[in-house]
C-alpha cells in the first residue's frame, strides 16, 4: 500500500509520470482496490471523526486522464464514457433494480438496494442501505449501513480540492424526500432530515429545542430531527427570508432503529 501511494503522490506532482506503465498500473491498483472496498477515500476513527486519505482521492482523479472513451452497450441503451460500469451485483449480493447506475470504483456493501438511481465513483455505501428512486450518491461521499435515502435525494460529491472532506451521512440515518447534502456536510448517527432540507457548508443549522438557539454549521447532530427553515437576514435592498434548516428535536436513542425512526417521524410531525 505504501509503495502505491508513493507512486501516486509521485504522479501527482509530476504528471507527465502518468506515461508511464507502472504508473497507470498503480492507479488502476487503487480503483479496483476502491471498487472491492479494500480502501477508502474517508473512513471513521475510533474517536469518532473521519480521516481523509487524500492520495486515494488523487488517484481517482488520475484515472479520468488515463482512460480512453469507450462506447458501453447495454441494449437498447448506449453510453460514451471513460468509466467502466460496475458489474457482477448478484456475487456481491447487492440488489439493482433498472435502471439503476453504479460507476466502477464505488463501493456497495452486501445488502445494498438500488431502486433506479446514480453512485458514483469512489463513494462507499454500507450494507442495508436503500437508494431510492432518482437519488444520487456523488463521486467520494460515504454513506453508513441502514440509510434510506428517499427519493430524489442529492447527495454531494467532492473530488477536489483534495484536502476537502467528502460529504458523510452516517449509520441508521433517515434522509427525506429531495433533500440536498454537498459540500462536505457531515450527518451524524441516526440523524433524520424531512424533506426538502438543504444542506451546504454555510448553511445555518438552528437547534430551536432549548431557551437559545444553538447554530452549527456543515455537520448535523447525532439523533437530530431536522426540517427546513428560514431566518430574516437584512440586506441593503431590504429585510429577506434566508433558506436554514431547523432541529426541533431528538431520535430517542432506542435498540430498536426502526421503532425509534417511526416514533421521531410521529412524535414531530415530519414530512418525508
Amino acid at each position: 500500500m505504501e509503495a502505491l501511494k508513493s507512486t501516486i503522490e509521485k504522479a501527482w506532482e509530476d504528471r507527465t509520470l502518468i506515461e508511464e506503465s507502472s504508473t497507470q498500473e498503480a492507479i488502476r491498483s487503487v480503483m479496483e482496490l476502491l471498487d472491492k472496498g479494500k480502501v477508502r477515500v474517508a473512513e471513521p476513527s475510533e474517536d469518532g471523526t473521519w480521516k481523509v486519505n487524500d492520495w486515494i482521492k488523487k488517484a481517482v482523479v488520475l484515472y479520468f486522464p488515463i482512460q480512453k472513451m469507450k462506447t458501453i452497450e447495454v441494449p437498447p441503451f448506449e453510453f460514451h464514457d471513460k468509466i467502466p460500469l460496475k458489474k457482477d451485483f448478484a456475487s456481491q449480493g447487492v440488489r439493482v433494480v433498472p435502471h439503476a447506475i453504479a460507476r466502477y470504483g464505488a463501493f456497495l456493501e452486501k445488502g445494498v438496494i438500488m431502486m433506479p438511481s446514480y453512485v458514483n465513483l469512489g463513494a462507499w455505501v454500507g450494507s442495508g442501505t436503500m437508494v431510492d428512486t432518482w437519488a444520487t450518491v456523488g463521486s467520494c461521499a460515504q454513506i453508513g449501513r441502514n440509510v434510506h435515502l428517499s427519493g430524489g435525494v442529492g447527495i454531494g460529491g467532492v473530488l477536489e480540492p483534495l484536502q476537502a472532506t467528502p460529504t458523510i451521512i452516517e449509520d441508521n440515518c433517515f434522509i427525506g424526500s429531495r433533500c440536498i447534502v454537498v459540500e462536505g456536510v457531515r450527518v451524524e448517527k441516526e440523524a433524520v432530515l424531512g424533506a426538502n432540507v438543504v444542506l451546504t457548508k454555510s448553511t445555518r443549522i438552528i437547534d430551536v429545542t432549548g431557551d437559545k438557539e444553538v447554530v452549527y454549521r456543515g455537520q448535523v447532530p447525532a439523533r437530530s430531527v431536522v426540517i427546513p427553515g428560514s431566518y430574516t437576514k437584512e440586506f441593503p435592498a431590504g429585510n429577506y427570508q434566508v433558506s436554514c434548516a431547523l432541529i426541533i428535536g431528538k431520535r430517542k436513542e432506542s435498540t430498536d432503529k426502526k421503532v425509534s425512526l417511526n416514533n421521531a417521524l410521529r412524535d414531530y410531525d415530519v414530512a418525508v
